[in-house]
């Protein structure tokens, strides 16, 4: 079992303490109530009670973090019980009163103690009176064990859960590099393109890509993002798209004028729009990009069409970006359940819908 953290300790050793300063403080009020205070009587329950507390803190300290917890049970079963033994005995030997209950037929002694009248009505056997602390004893034993038990499983919840999201944030940081080679490399095949066709189309596209460039290389690496930057991302994007489309593809895109100070994950609807354009895209064919973003007091609704040829699109092709498959992890990975991904394929359109919590 890994040490617990500061904070968890300082809690359990505050838990124990107010636990039993209530449980010291019963003979104390019980005096109370009877209209005076017998400082004697109190001290021998006081007595009677520090056995307890000596096998609650033997055990929850040293017996079950040492042997219960490295799975060593035979030896801590035998501790326990001979702990359990030793206890009782020396509550006998040391102070022989609590072998009865307290009671008017008690006589003091020199000691200030009090001590049993044997032929009182209200003595116990030592059988009974044996079997009565051994109960509480095991009682006392079963409630350190569980408090260490459930104290441990606490700890090793908190430390799964910080390695869940260690591992979520490499699984998302693969995810965003899955993306990335993809879409320099269908870029870069644009550029090359258009470096026959027309240079200054070329030039502003690699003005655009070294813009695009710096958002993957510092802003995406963070948790999240301003939904502002991610919708210039998005933009840029389009635009340098539309350097290769701009007479076969029609682009549609709207989101709203006022957009809100939000934050999200970054690159999230890249791989939706840059599929929407691999797979969407045919030529001669007449095709159709559209883009929109919804946002309302709680979701934001990402709503991206393509139109869909039943002729292969000319843009597949061995670097066609990451599938749904891959991107529907990414969001399960960022939002569990908490989110709604839908797909219409239909006959001459296909569209995506993603709305997530903001």
């Amino acid at each position: 079992m890994k040490a617990l953290s500061p904070g968890s300790r300082k809690i359990e050793i505050l838990i124990y303490v107010l636990v039993w300063a209530l449980v010291f403080s019963v003979p104390y009020f019980s005096e109370r109530a009877s209209g005076h205070l017998d400082w004697s009587g109190i001290a021998g329950h006081w007595l009677n009670l520090s056995g307890f507390l000596i096998i609650f803190l033997a055990n929850v300290y040293i017996l079950v973090p040492r042997l219960l917890f490295k799975k060593r049970y035979l030896n801590y079963f035998i501790l326990i019980a001979v702990l359990i033994l030793l206890v009782i005995a020396a509550k006998i030997i040391i102070h022989p009163a609590f072998l009865q209950n307290v009671g008017p037929d008690m006589n003091f002694s020199t000691d200030g103690f009090r001590q049993p009248d044997l032929n009182s009505p209200n003595s116990k056997p030592p059988l009974m009176v044996f079997a009565d602390n051994l109960i509480i004893c095991l009682l006392i034993v079963g409630a350190g064990t569980t408090i260490k038990l459930m104290s441990k499983w606490l700890s090793e919840e908190r430390l799964r859960k910080d390695a869940e999201k260690e591992q979520l944030k490499t699984s998302l940081a693969l995810l965003r590099h899955q993306v990335s080679p993809h879409f320099f490399m269908n870029t870069l095949n644009n550029i090359h393109s258009l470096i026959e066709i027309n240079s200054e189309k070329a030039q502003d596209a690699v003005v655009r890509l070294s813009t695009l460039m710096r958002y993957l290389l510092y802003d995406s690496a963070q948790n999240t993002i301003e939904l502002k930057k991610e919708i210039e991302f998005i933009n840029s994007f389009i635009s340098l798209m539309q350097l290769r489309h701009s007479d076969e593809v029609e682009v549609t895109v709207k989101i709203p004028e006022q957009v809100p100070d939000i934050k999200i994950p970054p690159m999230l609807f890249i791989s939706l729009l840059e599929n929407a354009f691999k797979h969407g895209v045919n030529y001669p064919l007449k095709s159709f990009i559209y883009f929109e973003i919804q946002i309302s007091s709680a979701f934001l609704t990402c709503i991206i069409k393509n139109s869909k040829h039943k002729v292969p699109a000319k843009y597949h092709g061995e670097y066609s970006g990451i599938g749904l498959d891959n991107i529907k992890e990414s969001l399960k990975l960022l939002y569990e359940d908490n989110f709604q991904l839908n797909i219409q394929d239909k006959e001459s359109e296909f569209e995506v819908d993603l709305k997530i919590p903001i």
